[in-house]
């Protein structure tokens, strides 16, 4: 593949094109569909108990907040999806998160949602404030607090209090935010109790609405340990705290002046260093990103030329593909992506022949399989990138590693601990799209979770698990089977079958994006057609931090 624009292939009017498409249409409606719901929080009746109280919904802050016309790029909507079903579930988990901009400047919005419990903290409600939290230390990103919460959610204390990606580490982020010099400003338009008023104490600034409450114990559990009467006003209210304690920087009286005080202060924030990543001016791609939806099959049967989903996703085009004759199975190559130098690595799902460079024999390599010359080829261009300070792409369509003798011999696992060594001691931006299949060590090789991408996306189509469905199902069955004939007990063939779609069916489940997402296994499912864009919003996140340590790899299996 020569460099420059990638010529496209496709033919838009086959069988095959449409089917895709009108699967593809039908996924992403479901998704929006069932987002549309998630954002209703707690429900109708919840929604007009916050406004006849004189507040705003947490998404009409946000609304509010953000630029005109601007867009709300929000992360961990899934949170907690299906999930705390017996407490009646937690929408969202209670928490709203994402990425806008305000005054035209790049954020990071943390509201509590207090139609869903009050706004009480969940094990995923911290869980998804910390991730938040931490997108911001890496990428350096100005985060405000629109704090409305009556603190921990008590029946499920033991899961949120004590551990190390739990409520108190929230606190913990904020000192280290401030120390590093990211700017954090707290709103507290509602309770803010308990350990949680540690919080905004523990940001730059605090603004604090009329009616809203800020003290360690609320007046009944004063009552309850010092026999001391006194009201909510009087004990924590916004005048208090502005007059007597000291604690709050601007008082005001309703959402809306407070919302337009943030605004004013976010205004007046000094500008970051310029970032070390190289930048031109975008341009759109050649082809319509709509034509995704076609291009791409999530039938682990199926073939497609993963070089037709870069051609719709970067800057005019344009790809200068690394190493393209060699190692066939993972594409890599430079590009760019709203105007910023991004390297990719993506797995071709197209079977490709090869020559074995051990026989001189032809033989062909299955698409989505990482062969050794394929995982040599991607170490080797991810330490480049490195080398250039080149953010990374990884674009996961990944069934894992190849086996078998010949593949042993070939030096797999050498090649794969090279490739994984690369990612882990990658010290670029490196951010994540699953696509379709992110299975086994393959997810690991293309970075996935565990290696610390500074975002990770999936389609409506990713499927993210240890093995397939139908090989997890098949070991699952077979392993089951043997143990009840340990017990004297034999399956009918319909019984196999039974039990073989049963354990399907669970594991399906279990790998559905939304299944990830609701565990923040991944920040957001995207619509393909608009890849790029959250793409742009990582990478100008990214953008905001200009710290990139020494790279080093250590040891190298070679």
């Amino acid at each position: 593949m020569s460099s420059s624009v990638i010529e496209t292939k496709i033919n838009r009017n086959l069988p095959e094109f449409e089917k895709n498409t009108r699967r593809m249409i039908d996924l992403v409606t479901e998704i929006k569909n069932q987002e549309t719901g998630i954002q209703q929080g707690g429900g109708a009746k919840a929604i007009e108990s916050q406004h006849k109280k004189g507040r705003l919904t947490a998404r009409e802050r946000i609304s509010k907040l953000i630029d005109p016309g601007s867009t709300f790029f929000e992360l961990g909507i899934y949170a907690a999806h299906e999930m705390y079903e017996e407490w009646g579930g937690a929408s969202a988990a209670g928490t709203i998160t994402g990425v806008a901009r305000i005054c035209g400047r790049l954020v990071m919005v943390i509201a509590n949602d207090a139609t869903v419990k009050a706004g009480a903290f969940f094990p995923l409600t911290a869980k998804k404030v910390i991730r938040a939290q931490n997108i911001s230390i890496e990428n350096h990103i100005p985060t405000i607090y629109l704090v409305d919460s009556a603190g921990v959610f008590l029946p499920l204390q033991e899961d949120v209090f004590p551990d190390t990606d739990d409520f108190g580490r929230v606190f913990r982020n904020n000192a280290v935010m401030s120390a590093m010099g990211i700017p954090q400003i707290t709103a507290i338009m509602g309770m803010c109790v308990a350990g949680g008023a540690y919080l905004p104490v523990m940001c730059d600034k605090i603004l604090m609405t009329e009616g809203s409450g800020l003290f360690l114990a609320g007046p009944a559990l004063v009552q309850a340990a010092i026999g001391q009467k006194v009201s909510a006003e009087e004990l924590g209210g916004a005048k208090m705290h502005a007059e007597i304690s000291g604690t709050v920087d601007f008082r005001e009286p309703d959402d809306d002046s407070c919302l337009a005080r943030i605004r004013a202060l976010v205004d007046k924030m000094g500008h970051p260093l310029t970032a070390r990543f190289d930048y031109k001016e975008s341009a759109h791609p050649a082809y319509p990103p709509e034509e995704i939806y076609g291009i791409f099959s999530s039938d682990p049967a199926k073939q497609y030329e993963m070089r037709e989903v870069i051609a719709r996703i970067v800057d005019a085009s344009q790809f200068e593909e690394y190493r393209a004759e060699y190692g066939k199975t993972v594409v890599c190559g430079y590009a760019r992506i709203g105007g910023w130098a991004v390297g990719i690595v993506a797995n071709n799902k197209k079977h490709v022949p090869t020559i074995d460079a051990a026989s001189g024999e032809r033989r062909i390599e299955f698409g989505g399989v990482i062969y050794t010359e394929s995982a040599e080829k991607a170490a080797r261009f991810i330490m480049d990138c490195n080398q250039n300070l080149v953010p990374l792409i990884f674009l996961h369509d990944v069934n894992g590693f190849m086996v078998g003798k010949e593949a042993e011999w070939s030096g797999i696992i050498r090649a794969g601990a090279k490739l994984v060594n690369a990612v882990s001691n990658s010290v670029v931006p490196k951010i994540a799209v699953i696509c379709g299949g992110s299975f086994g060590a393959g997810h690991y090789a293309m970075c996935g979770k565990a290696f610390d991408p500074r975002f990770i996306f999936a389609w409506p189509t990713a499927r993210y698990a240890v093995m397939s469905g139908d090989s997890a199902a098949s070991t699952l069955v077979e392993i089951k089977i043997k143990q009840l004939e340990r017990a004297g007990k034999k399956l009918s063939d319909a019984e196999r079958k039974e039990l073989y779609d049963s354990t399907r069916a669970t594991y399906e489940h279990q790998t559905d994006p939304r299944y990830a997402a609701a565990r923040l296994w991944v920040d957001a499912i995207i619509d393909p057609a608009q890849t790029r864009e959250a793409l742009i919003w990582a990478l100008e996140s990214a953008a905001l931090n200009p710290d990139v340590k020494e790279f080093k790899t250590g040891v190298l299996q070679t």
